[in-house]
């Protein structure tokens, strides 16, 4: 019979390839007459085991998108119940333990012998402190990288192909963020969230490689988590502080930094009511809405306090200042609409301080009650004033986030200084609950297809050559109006502004997937 080419397929529908042809002669090592009529056993060559042909492999489906992916021919690797993950070094526990559960896998600990199905976790490299390697071969997946973040993010791929696909493919991923800020800030003051609610988005920026979560959490409407220094000031609807302190842990176990935001001078309504002496005034004695008087000591007491108080809850590195809007600087002449500004103003600057220098001079003072805390700080990019005396502390980091305030200046004007920038521009990042004043809730497919970290003000990008001194951005949900959406609303409406956000703050390049696929693998992934 002529040799025939037969395909076997194994469980899952994972072809085997092609069976080598067997000639005209029966099975292999067969016994035939010989022509001379002698029986005799013909040597044969046997038929080969058969082998696997594999195409070579697809990148792995992920948000945000892998940077690079080598293909390789194999089947991949996919979960089985006994498969390990192990660890190389005790450091990367947490990791291990978690993503074993996530994939319904054994965590075997520290372990040095190779298994085939094993999941080994290991530090190691030179490469950036997030980037990490994931080794799909020989039945196997190694993830690596030089930090515990990297290998975190490594398992974060690793968990959406098998959650997308089943499989993740066989070859070599090689992963960084272009940007190393990449935030999501909510704001509590105006509309209190539950513990359950802010845990769930934490878990869900992890999934999606954040690693901030700001908390603005004192405004004119509230004050929303439990003080001791200053209890009369807290908001009857507040998270207590073993209600933080869970938050911030599983922040900090899925590598995410809670950037909290006590703003000041302005938004500090929820104080001055528990402190009335504390309002501004005008030189008629109307109040100043939120404002507090900067003139007095016991303005600069009461905030001191709740920034020590709260420096000891929220263990990161990153904090944020506010500074912005302070009404006193709003009206045609501050210093003649408040004039105790202006006479403090001159009292400690001299003759030509103003209302502008000693805004600043607050700020600066803030500064330094935080930084002796060993913290990296931001504040609201309208909160920095040109033509002052007083200069603002050279290592504050500008969160910007409009160019439509009074006073507003252009990114250009911090960056050619050389200070460091975080975007949260408001034409795309801003989710403002009822959509007031000329503000529209973003979509992810705007930010997707037309956002990058360098479009810091309206829809135009800075120049290329000052991308390393922005840092990256956040996506930021604003509660002006807060009864128009309950959280559960806005966790729906924001969850693909949120994807396109963590794209592009990942990769700032075109994406190679359209919209409508983006859309689709999400969906997909979040199944």
């Amino acid at each position: 019979m002529t040799g025939a080419a037969v395909a076997a397929v194994v469980a899952g529908g994972v072809g085997l390839g092609l069976w080598a042809a067997s000639g005209d002669d029966g099975p292999a090592g067969s016994t035939r007459q010989a022509s001379d009529g002698a029986s005799a056993a013909v040597s044969r060559t046997p038929t080969p085991t058969p082998t696997r042909s594999y195409p070579l492999s697809q990148p792995p489906r992920t948000i945000p998108a892998v940077r690079s992916h080598t293909a390789a021919r194999g089947p991949g690797w996919r979960p089985a119940r006994a498969d390990r993950v192990v660890v190389a070094d005790s450091r990367l526990a947490d990791e291990g333990r978690l993503i074993a559960g996530e994939l319904g896998l054994t965590y075997a600990g520290q372990k040095s012998d190779v298994r085939a199905g094993d999941v080994r976790l290991a530090l190691g490299g030179g490469a950036a402190p997030e980037s990490y390697t994931m080794t799909v071969r020989g039945g196997r997946v190694d993830i690596s990288g030089p930090s515990d973040a990297g290998v975190f993010y490594g398992t974060r791929t690793l968990k959406q192909e098998v959650h997308g696909g089943g499989t993740a493919p066989e070859g070599v991923v090689r992963d960084a963020p272009a940007k190393p800020r990449r935030g999501f800030m909510l704001d509590i003051a105006r509309k209190p969230f539950t513990a359950g609610w802010i845990e769930d988005r934490v878990r869900e920026l992890g999934d999606l490689k954040f690693n901030e979560l700001g908390l603005h959490f004192s405004d004119d409407q509230g004050f929303r988590i439990e003080s001791s220094t200053h209890p009369e000031i807290v908001a009857k609807d507040h998270l207590t502080k073993a209600q933080v302190k869970r938050i911030v842990a599983l922040a900090a176990s899925r590598h995410i930094t809670v950037v909290p935001e006590i703003d000041s001078p302005g938004h500090l309504g929820a104080v001055i009511a528990a402190h009335p002496g504390l309002q501004l005034r005008n030189a008629s004695g109307v109040a100043t809405r939120g404002a507090i008087d900067i003139a007095k000591d016991e303005s600069a007491t009461i905030v001191d306090d709740l920034l020590d108080e709260y420096a000891g809850l929220f263990t990161g590195d990153q904090w944020h200042l506010g500074g912005d809007e302070y009404q006193a600087l709003t009206v045609a002449d501050p210093q003649a609409s408040f004039p105790q500004l202006a006479t403090a103003a001159r009292d400690a600057y001299g003759a030509g301080g103003t209302v502008a220098d000693l805004t600043t001079g607050w700020l600066n003072d803030r500064a330094d009650t935080v930084r002796a805390h060993d913290r990296t700080m931001r504040v609201w990019n309208d909160g920095l004033f040109r033509g002052t005396s007083v200069t603002a502390a050279k290592d504050l980091q500008v969160a910007y986030w409009t160019g439509k305030e009074i006073g507003a200046r252009p990114p250009l004007d911090y960056l050619g200084a050389g200070r460091k920038v975080l975007n949260y521009n408001d034409e795309y990042l801003y989710y403002v609950l009822g959509q007031p004043q000329t503000f529209v809730y973003p979509t992810g497919q705007r930010i997707y297809e037309q956002w990058t970290p360098r479009v810091l003000r309206g829809t135009q990008a800075v120049p290329a050559k000052y991308d390393g001194q922005i840092l990256g951005g956040s996506f930021a949900v604003w509660c002006d109006l807060a009864n128009s959406q309950t959280q559960d609303q806005i966790a729906a409406n924001i969850r693909m502004p949120l994807r396109a956000t963590v794209q592009k703050l990942w990769d700032p390049g075109t994406p190679a997937l359209s919209w409508t696929a983006f859309k689709a693998l999400a969906d997909k992934l979040d199944r």
